[in-house]
């Protein structure tokens, strides 16, 4: 990818138009903002801001994912757990109610009834895992499938918080960061909404960008949303009336990072 730009930038094409042709390794975010820097005389500043924003960035993703490693590993183990008992506790306890013939409760009935299942098919459990990967594929491949499960794992108890609050951070630090870096506004929501990760807030964002082009000011159809603490709808708030938007997005993220750090933690 560099070598390719490296050709194209002494081919005469610019710094940006290069980036623009190694989509896999330059993202819009990155070409917009070396094309602002470009056109301002300030492409190192812009870098310098780029680079900064990435490390937050990725700093972020690996709390994220930091966050991710404890619950699977305990969903893991416990599905491990209840497997075995299924598969060679149960059909013991089954014998011996067997020898006994008598009527056994409903519930008991079930459990060896699951039993007997997991013994019979136990091959579908270890298919399960994968074909319910599969399955959110195809789905989320559905404009209104991909809102729905993004919908539903913004509600998930604890991680659902953990993903709302990291994708605040992150779309607020991007937001800020093209902004300061000369990136039309419109321009600027649009990158940050392709990045968002999220169908959720990418229609959040279709709804801002579709207000603003008709005059209002981002923290009206903000707030509209209801994505957003209300927090954050103020502080942009104050952000436009001061003409210090890039800035109070910059606090947003930075608080949120922290909480984002502190239910890691927790």
């Amino acid at each position: 990818s560099l070598l390719g730009v490296i050709e194209d930038v002494e081919s005469g094409s610019t710094l940006s138009e290069a980036m623009a042709k190694q989509p896999k390794a330059f993202d819009n975010l990155y070409v917009n903002m070396v094309k602002a820097g470009e056109a301002g005389g300030a492409l190192e500043v812009i870098l310098q801001r780029l680079a900064e924003f990435k490390e937050r960035a990725e700093s972020l993703k690996r709390k994220v994912k930091g966050a991710m490693i404890y619950p699977c590993a305990v969903i893991t183990v416990a599905t491990l757990i209840v497997g075995f008992i299924m598969y060679w506790i149960i059909p013991k306890f089954k014998k011996i109610f067997d020898d006994f013939g008598t009527e056994l409760p409903g519930m008991t009935v079930v459990l060896i009834g699951f039993s007997d299942a997991v013994v019979n098919y136990w091959y579908l459990g270890l298919l399960a895992p994968f074909a319910l990967w599969l399955m959110i594929k195809i789905i989320k491949k559905n404009k209104t499938g991909a809102f729905i499960c993004d919908w539903v794992s913004l509600r998930i108890p604890l991680l659902g918080l953990i993903f709302r609050k990291s994708i605040v951070a992150r779309t607020c630090r991007t937001l800020g960061t093209l902004v300061a870096s000369g990136v039309p506004i419109l321009e600027a929501l649009a990158i940050t909404r392709d990045t968002a990760g999220n169908a959720v807030f990418y229609k959040a964002f279709d709804h801002i960008i579709a207000a603003i082009r008709e005059g209002e000011t981002m923290a009206v159809p903000l707030r509209e949303t209801r994505t957003v603490d209300e927090i954050v709808v103020n502080m942009v708030d104050v952000g436009e009336e001061t003409g210090a938007l890039d800035s109070m997005l910059y606090k947003v993220a930075d608080v949120f990072d922290e909480e984002v750090g502190v239910l890691v933690e927790g």
